[in-house]
């Protein structure tokens, strides 16, 4: 008797050319970058950035990241998708990991925001490599496999952890943030050497070749107009504006209230990411699957808003131990891992198959640039606000987060709209 194969297993080994150099090459992030976030805000607090500065170099960051956003989809045509992802990798990453890894103050925080402000480019140029040659009812399947990968790079939490208990936290980031310059150049490169350039990308080569880069952005008019027509691309838009702004709150403050509230110390930090990318992973090879199989998204989208504001909420009530956390308090924050794990997967897959089954095929790019750049001009504000309310007390950026996930049950519920596949469903 033949047993049918998991969906997600067979969309990985049925991966060809761009696709599967984009999803293989992803797991490096694990040897990289995801080794040192758990303790990039930490690290910042160690060196004499005080909460309100962090949530400001956020804010400053997403303001890069709007610029850069704004002219990646004219970059990426004129470029094409497969050279615009390497060249900006490099300027959006290896460049401010050394940055990063020699910081002394806020101000070498700040450069190094401003120019990894530049992976928004980036973000664009590889969703295009990405997608543009996938058959569109494998997209949310790609996506899933993407958020897999990255979750399956926090196995590597520990040698993070070890770094940290034997060198002290200081010495071990910085030596961690030139490891994470090295394994990204590779990863650069890797990428670089096996894909090629997507039949649409180099149809809008051809199409911009002598076009300069400000009559591109004015012809952004008539793309502006696609977006304003399309009610689909306005309600995943609003979307990823909410996913974003709840992104971006618990990526900067939520290690910060495990660790100076709740007492979690230093050396048990990137298990936290660590637990929750695993569990993350279970769920896009079980439960996930059977949520979203179907072409009709909405119930899961809504089942991700809710069981994400219950984690935010539970994190909030945890009670602040005296002195180290408590056996009671690691329990419920294994609770909240458990929830975060399950709910940031399922909105960050979802968000993002939303935008690309909603855009406009032919101007992918310049469509996804516009929807980028404003989606962090709303999100922007948040980093500011959650750090000036984390100097205030450290559960007060989860308390927003709480409100926007609240948001995000409204907007779906009573605003959806259906997909293209789900239409063609219906009418069958």
């Amino acid at each position: 008797m033949h047993r049918s194969r998991n969906p997600m297993i067979t969309t990985l080994l049925s991966l060809r050319g761009n696709g599967r150099a984009s999803v293989y090459t992803e797991p490096m992030w694990g040897l990289s970058m995801m080794l040192v976030l758990p303790y990039a805000s930490v690290f910042m607090l160690a060196l004499g950035v005080h909460d309100a500065q962090i949530g400001l170099l956020a804010t400053i960051s997403m303001l890069s990241q709007v610029v850069f956003g704004l002219l990646s989809g004219v970059i990426t045509d004129k470029l094409g998708r497969r050279r615009t992802t390497a060249l900006f990798d490099v300027i959006a990453w290896v460049i401010p990991c050394l940055v990063w890894a020699f910081a002394q103050n806020f101000w070498w925080f700040l450069i190094a925001s401003v120019i990894n402000g530049a992976w928004q480019v980036t973000q664009n140029s590889w969703d295009c490599l990405l997608v543009e040659d996938v058959d569109r009812a494998e997209i949310p399947k790609v996506y899933s496999l993407v958020k897999v990968a990255a979750e399956f790079s926090a196995l590597f939490a520990p040698i993070a952890a070890l770094l940290v208990a034997n060198l002290g936290l200081e010495l071990a980031v910085r030596i961690l943030y030139l490891n994470a310059f090295l394994i990204m150049a590779v990863k650069i490169w890797l990428l670089y050497r096996f894909t090629t350039e997507t039949a649409t990308g180099r149809l809008r080569m051809e199409q911009t070749r002598g076009v300069s880069i400000w009559r591109s952005l004015w012809e952004y008019r008539s793309v502006l107009g696609l977006i304003v027509r399309s009610k689909g691309t306005i309600f995943s838009l609003g979307i990823s504006a909410i996913v974003g702004a709840v992104t971006l709150v618990n990526g900067t403050f939520w290690q910060i209230v495990i660790n100076q509230r709740l007492g979690v110390p230093d050396a048990l930090l990137p298990f936290f990411p660590m637990v929750r990318s695993l569990l993350s992973v279970l769920f896009f090879f079980t439960l996930i699957p059977l949520l979203t199989h179907a072409r009709h998204l909405k119930a899961p989208t809504l089942i991700g808003f809710g069981v994400y504001l219950a984690g935010q909420l539970l994190l909030v009530a945890i009670p602040s131990p005296d002195g180290a956390a408590a056996v009671s308090t690691y329990l419920l924050l294994a609770v909240c891992l458990l929830l975060d794990a399950f709910g940031a997967g399922i909105l960050f897959m979802l968000a993002e198959s939303l935008v690309a089954l909603h855009v406009d095929r032919n101007e992918r790019s310049r469509v996804m640039a516009i929807q980028r750049t404003a989606v962090m001009l709303v999100t922007a504000p948040f980093g500011w606000i959650s750090g000036w309310l984390s100097g205030m007390d450290r559960t007060w950026p989860f308390l927003l987060t709480s409100a926007l996930l609240v948001l995000g049950l409204v907007v779906a519920g009573r605003f959806w709209v259906t997909t293209h596949e789900e239409t063609q469903d219906a009418a069958t």
